[in-house]
């Protein structure tokens, strides 16, 4: 295998210069909207390591899909709920790990940490974060009904009696058929 080295020996893999540059409308719309999504990360994530690591990751998917973006009618519509998607997936992730390194005397810490990523993140968003169905539809891009039997499964999982949560019990389900 040989290398391109130009005459002075070194590599211009290596040079700053060989790099692609962006399109100059990208770099003007992360320079204006980088602070407010740094700062709304920050809420949500708690630390400047994590906030900054959501908003490169989300300006790296707005960067993927640029071409496309400038497509739609609202531009800024569309990188917003980019941003909120990947600040809450990592939310989401963190809040995951620390979970599992709970103790509860219930057992429901590590039985939360347990259930698979989707029936994971139905529980957390409707009843640690308050989000309603419609709202964890759009943000896990499934129909309400999807969001509904995750959360029917983890519940059975789980199991009420630890959960404690809101809603109907096995009893009242049952009573309600006849």
């Amino acid at each position: 295998m040989t290398e391109d080295v130009r005459a002075d020996g070194s590599s211009p893999v290596a040079d700053a210069s060989a790099v692609l540059p962006l399109p100059l409308d990208f770099e003007a719309h992360y320079i204006t909207h980088q602070e407010a999504f740094h700062d709304y990360a920050l809420v949500y994530l708690g630390t400047n390591e994590a906030a900054e690591a959501a908003v490169h990751r989300a300006f790296l998917e707005i960067l993927y899909h640029w071409n496309a973006l400038l497509e739609e009618s609202n531009l800024q519509q569309q990188v917003w709920a980019i941003v909120r998607r990947v600040v809450i997936s990592q939310a989401l992730i963190s809040f995951r790990k620390r979970i599992a390194q709970m103790d509860s005397n219930v057992g429901l810490f590590v039985a939360l940490s347990k259930l698979p990523p989707r029936q994971f993140d139905v529980i957390v968003m409707r009843y640690f974060l308050n989000c309603d169905t419609k709202r964890i539809s759009w943000y896990m891009g499934v129909t309400d009904s999807t969001v509904d039997y995750h959360c029917r499964k983890a519940r059975e999982r789980l199991g009420d009696d630890v959960l404690h949560l809101p809603g109907k019990t096995k009893t009242e389900t049952k009573g309600n058929r006849a």
